[in-house]
């Protein structure tokens, strides 16, 4: 099982980006998916969460600009960021909890993607 970030990239203050993230391989159930981000010289923060029942956490900075969701048909999250600002610059990592086919239950961690907002 492995999560596949993308749709990160260079955009503009005040621009859109929407990042997914896709669980690849056999897995039973998702449970709570994540997105968290780290910019240079910090620690990584959580951005926003959503649980299995739909019920969405989001943290002051991101509340209002941005909207996280998800497919369980395609087992892929999302997250729509919009009035993007230079401090949202960031490696941005997805998280999920899964339920495996032998009903382990597991974190992982996508590879990141990289998130620059610049002029």
């Amino acid at each position: 099982v492995q999560l596949q970030a993308s749709g990160g990239g260079l955009v503009q203050p005040g621009g859109s980006l929407r990042l997914s993230c896709a669980v690849i391989g056999s897995i039973f159930r998702i449970n709570a998916m994540a997105w968290y981000r780290q910019a240079p010289g910090k620690q990584r923060e959580l951005v926003a969460s959503i649980s299995s029942d739909g019920t969405t956490n989001y943290a002051d900075s991101a509340k209002g600009r941005v909207t996280i969701s998800r497919d369980n048909a395609m087992n892929t999250g999302y997250l729509e960021m919009n009035s993007l600002k230079p401090e949202d610059t960031a490696v941005y990592y997805c998280n999920a909890n899964i339920v495996t086919r032998d009903f382990i239950i597991l974190t992982y961690w996508g590879q990141g993607t990289l998130v620059t907002v610049s002029s």
